[in-house]
């Protein structure tokens, strides 16, 4: 079933606009995630009849109606019950005068699609209820005349949540970010009821004389969270009968060292970067090697999450790179496919599409137009599989300027990335332009890199040299004169000598790659 999102009692023509200079903070809209169950109607009651926290300054506060909007996601999980439990969380917002979005998810039927057969529902039910919080949220920001930023979308979770959540990841295996549990507030989202138990919001309800839906399958102890629940931490209450208080005070604290470590963290990986784009990360292996334990674990991380936002790391992935980080070579593979290798000194993460389009050949011709009568040279381009585009056109040298000044300028500009050529040299001409082969290295490829004076070198030495890790080198575009022809540069790396620009060249070759 498609996503359907239902608006009931639309805020649009309700909402009049203050006057400019009033605090965004004060006017932004405030989404109410709601799912019928005991927590999020009292959190529905609290944010319409009383004072809530939500985190923006004012500390314990009254929110004006007008900026509530409650969301109810409908997974399709439990029949006729979850219908059930739509119409229950739409008249409850229409009882306090509340506007209501509904959106209906198969989420059973998404999960399936998404990961096959036995994938983790749960998981997908909480991407997609995040995801239609944070698009109507957005919504409501454009109808309020609001930043994003200030929008604030309140989940109802509990002291016990979190005292499950601790336990729940320390079963799993998890650090010190799992362990500080659920947090107060990480971006808009914002948590007011963490403070409060789970039957101090029932016993609230009751005295109000207002009813709540109740999920059976909160109770299939098959599910972690409902094992931690009804199996553990009964247990555990009768050792310690305030234990969700104690883990609530723990879990602060380990969520404010939690944070002061990111950011130590997120400055050494600032430092360690060598390079950075879609789907890929380069850091100094030698460095984070050297790096306390604490923080490259949190460097690893930060990397892999980089690349692969939604992978789901255990303590043995991190384990497993810093192992190679620490013998100088080897590689691992993490979650989603991603690849961690250690060559020359330098640390490589790739998500699984760059490693997989990193093994499709380059085999292609570039065409080169003939140059122009007009001052603007015609650019030809070549896509590559990756996203990058590799591009040359003819130029002429300009009156009173030299060509081999004009080709060390072009490199220093471009760090490498762009060069300037002797066109004829390559093969080429004003008149007709020409065409260039493009393909990856092959075994036995020898050049005269720039600047070594026409001694020749091998290629696989040439990239050595450079850093080129060996699984990095099928993306290294090799420009040719022909399939069989001499090698005129190695795109991003160097130019062969006998392409270089001379004092007597008049027309020139730019490369580019993008």
């Amino acid at each position: 079933m498609p996503s359907v999102m239902r608006r009931y009692g639309s805020v649009q023509g309700r909402f009049a606009r203050p006057s400019q200079g009033v605090d965004d903070e004060a006017r932004s809209p405030v989404v109410l995630m709601v799912s019928g169950g005991a927590d999020s109607t009292a959190l529905l009651v609290l944010a319409a009849t009383s004072l809530l926290d939500i985190d923006d300054g004012r500390g314990l506060a009254r929110i004006a109606r007008e900026r509530l909007h409650v969301l109810h996601v409908n997974h399709h999980l439990r029949g006729m019950d979850a219908e059930e439990d739509e119409e229950f969380v739409r008249e409850l917002s229409a009882r306090f005068g509340i506007p209501c979005t509904v959106e209906s998810v198969d989420v059973a039927a998404l999960a399936e699609q998404a990961h096959g057969e036995g994938s983790n529902v749960e998981a997908m039910g909480r991407e997609v209820r995040y995801s239609a919080a944070a698009r109507l949220a957005n919504e409501l920001s454009l109808e309020f005349g609001t930043p994003r930023s200030a929008a604030r979308i309140l989940t109802a979770h509990t002291a016990n949540d979190r005292a499950e959540t601790f336990f729940m990841n320390a079963v799993r295996g998890s650090g010190p970010s799992g362990l500080s549990s659920i947090p107060r507030r990480r971006n808009r989202i914002v948590r007011p009821l963490l403070d409060r138990t789970h039957d101090e919001l029932c016993e609230y309800l009751r005295m109000r004389g207002i009813v709540w839906r109740e999920d059976a399958t909160n109770r299939d102890t098959r599910y972690l969270r409902a094992y931690v629940r009804h199996e553990l931490m009964p247990v555990i209450e009768r050792r310690n009968p305030r234990v969700t208080a104690s883990l609530a005070a723990t879990c602060d604290v380990l969520s404010d060292e939690d944070a002061y470590m990111t950011q130590v963290a997120s400055r050494a990986y600032r430092d360690l970067v060598r390079g950075q784009e879609e789907g890929r990360v380069t850091l100094d292996a030698a460095r984070l090697a050297a790096t306390e334990v604490a923080i490259a674990r949190r460097i690893v991380r930060q990397a892999v999450l980089f690349v692969e936002p939604e992978a789901r790391l255990e303590a043995r992935h991190v384990a497993a790179v810093l192992k190679s980080v620490a013998d100088g070579r080897g590689s691992s593979v993490a979650p989603l496919g991603v690849e961690a290798r250690v060559e020359h000194g330098l640390l490589f993460v790739r998500s699984a599409r760059c490693v997989a389009s990193a093994e499709e050949p380059i085999a292609a011709w570039l065409e080169v137009a003939p140059r122009a009568t007009r001052p603007d040279a015609v650019t030809s381009r070549l896509d590559l599989h990756d996203g990058r585009v590799l591009s040359a056109r003819l130029v002429e040298v300009p009156a009173g300027s030299r060509a081999p000044d004009l080709a060390r300028a072009q490199a220093k500009e471009w760090a490498g990335t762009s060069v300037l050529l002797d066109a004829i040299a390559c093969g080429l001409d004003a008149a007709n332009g020409g065409r260039l082969w493009v393909s990856v290295p092959a075994p036995g490829d020898v050049l005269c890199p720039l600047g070594m004076h026409g001694q020749s070198k091998k290629l696989s030495d040439l990239l050595g040299e450079a850093r080129v890790p060996t699984a990095e080198r099928a993306r290294i575009p090799i420009v040719r004169t022909s399939p069989t022809g001499s090698v005129v540069w190695v795109a991003g790396v160097r130019p062969d000598e006998r392409a270089r620009c001379l004092p007597s060249s008049k027309l020139l070759l730019e490369l580019t790659l993008a």
